[in-house]
């Protein structure tokens, strides 16, 4: 993740202010977000950091804000936006080659946060030990969404009240952008590391999708440590998003085609991903999603202008390299089609799993992928067709060829020895597809928990108003479908917990996208099992065929002809 002097902004709807404090002051996980306890069980407090208040002291920041909210009844509802949190992420070398101190970078934290949040009450905390050991030093702004004391009109502002007291924080594009300029030309002054934050970024990593595959990473090395315990090789140790899985995917198409058809048509057919131009811009569809993923939110090297571009490139480097070819054509006084003639020698396939192959078995090693030997004697297309039957001779050729330096590759000694291999990782794969079916069950249950949870919740004023009502029962006559449905949920949760202690929707949701990465992980682990064994599947097919050639078959069914 980059942060050369990137700017983020996040929201709170907590009503206690003093969880911000505690954040500030003291060390918390950043995955759970939870506070870091020693043995004692008591709070960490963070070694470097420097914390200073405006508009307030920091100390007394929660009650004071408490104070402003009720003076004018602001911040009383429990979806209001209580208070704004910006973050100013230097990068590590600013350290190094610019000379940024934690001392420097707080008192540019404090000039940045009274030219654009005037009037607020603030906390400028500058954190010196960076995110999960990157050493950057970081600026956290947090503020009470209502404003204490009048302002000047901003340039920026649409509306009047944004610079009256007792109004609140109103972030519009112009202003998030004046910001942005606002915080390049202290960079740009102070002569630190930083980008273009006017500009779109060219691969955009949105602060939930950094979040996303750190816990996906996380499960996965779980994953994978269970395969490695198994004496497999673990399929992939780097977890990917699903915007990731577009960008890569994308990029490998993007460098070759040279239309939009050629593009769509091949990210289809590699990569199962759907891209719709929507005339403005591109659209795409990961394989297990059902909502498009906008252009907008990969990255301006994903949009069709940049693609649009990028076709004319790959179209006029394909025509140089034609022109090319044509004023040095090729020697072609060999006749390929003679290789169609060349027939195995099987003399040696009793001994292939001993010995090594002749020499001439890695001329038609040309390609890792192996695919199935074609049955000529069973196949209608090649009965009927003595040009494709010579095509697949060749290809059985190769892929016979294939298969055998991938059993010596891999020190299959016998036949046996690979299908015992073959049933092993079968075994592997079907407990796989089990574990995998246990954590879908468990997420199709907790799914099903919090549907009836909402209902429960977005329901439960009305009830409430049933039971103080003066006719109970004419209220109910009037709201028949919001009482029936409060009170199934009610039964449900009941029935869910006969202990009473039914979790909160927060808890649902945190248990929902950890099985979520759970199932994406075993996933991914049952998916590489499946390619192993459809892969020694193809092997031993092979073997069978190499060690049982079709002459074999052929000269035995007529000798029984000729007995008969």
């Amino acid at each position: 993740m980059k942060y050369m002097a990137i700017l983020k902004h996040g929201t709170s709807k907590n009503s206690n202010y003093n969880d911000v404090f505690s954040y500030l002051l003291y060390e918390h996980d950043e995955y759970t977000m939870k506070p870091v306890l020693d043995e004692n069980g008591n709070l960490v407090r963070r070694r470097d950091y420097i914390l200073d208040g405006i508009n307030c002291d920091p100390f007394t920041y929660a009650e004071e804000c408490q104070e402003l909210n009720g003076r004018f009844r602001k911040n009383q509802k429990p979806d209001e936006i209580r208070a704004h949190h910006y973050i100013i992420s230097f990068d590590p070398l600013d350290q190094s080659e610019c000379g940024l101190t934690g001392e420097k970078a707080q008192e540019l934290g404090i000039e940045f946060a009274k030219k654009n949040f005037p009037g607020h009450q603030t906390l400028v905390c500058t954190h010196m030990d960076g995110h999960n050991g990157s050493g950057n030093i970081h600026v956290h702004i947090v503020f009470n969404s209502l404003r204490k004391y009048d302002i000047e009109q901003p340039d920026y502002s649409e509306r009047s009240c944004d610079s009256r007291a007792g109004y609140k924080h109103h972030p519009t594009l112009e202003y998030l952008d004046s910001m942005r300029a606002s915080l390049m030309e202290i960079c740009n002054r102070e002569g630190l590391h930083q980008v273009e934050l006017l500009t779109p970024s060219e691969n955009k990593i949105s602060e939930r999708e950094y979040w996303a595959k750190k816990r996906g990473q996380s499960e996965l090395d779980k994953t994978n440590k269970e395969v490695i315990e198994f004496g497999l090789t673990p399929a992939k140790t780097v977890f990917q998003t699903q915007k990731q899985f577009l960008r890569d995917a994308i990029s490998d198409v993007s460098n070759s085609a040279t239309s939009f058809d050629e593009f769509q048509k091949v990210l289809l057919e590699k990569y199962l991903i759907q891209v719709t131009d929507k005339k403005y811009r591109y659209t795409y569809l990961h394989p297990e999603r059902s909502k498009n993923i906008t252009e907008r939110a990969l990255g301006t090297n994903y949009g069709k202008e940049y693609m649009m571009k990028l076709f004319e490139k790959n179209t006029l480097k394909n025509q140089v390299a034609e022109s090319l070819i044509e004023e040095n054509p090729l020697d072609s006084s060999e006749d390929v089609n003679d290789i169609q003639d060349i027939q195995i020698d099987y003399s040696f396939s009793p001994t292939i799993f001993g010995d090594s192959p002749p020499d001439y078995v890695e001329v038609f090693f040309l390609k890792s992928d192996l695919r199935l030997v074609v049955d000529l004697q069973n196949n209608v297309k090649a009965q009927q067709s003595r040009a494709y039957m010579q095509k697949v001779k060749l290809t059985n050729l190769k892929q016979m060829a294939q298969t055998i330096v991938y059993v010596q590759q891999h020190g299959y000694d016998t036949r046996d020895a690979l299908q015992n291999s073959y049933d092993e990782i079968l075994a592997k794969r079907v407990e796989a597809r089990k574990e995998l079916r246990e954590i879908e069950d468990k997420l199709k249950d907790i799914n099903e928990v919090i549907r009836y949870m909402g209902q429960y919740l977005s329901n439960k004023k009305v009830f409430s108003e049933m039971l103080n009502a003066k006719n109970k029962k004419k209220f109910r006559e009037a709201h028949p479908s919001e009482i029936e449905t409060y009170e199934a949920a009610v039964r449900f949760l009941k029935g869910r917990y006969t202990d009473g202690k039914i979790p909160s929707m927060k808890a649902l949701q945190e248990e929902k996208q950890s099985l979520t990465i759970r199932r994406d992980a075993k996933q991914s682990s049952y998916n590489y099992l499946y390619d192993y064994t459809q892969e020694l599947k193809t092997v031993c097919s092979n073997m069978d065929a190499i060690l049982n050639p079709p002459q074999e078959k052929e000269t035995k069914k007529t000798k029984q002809q000729e007995i008969s």
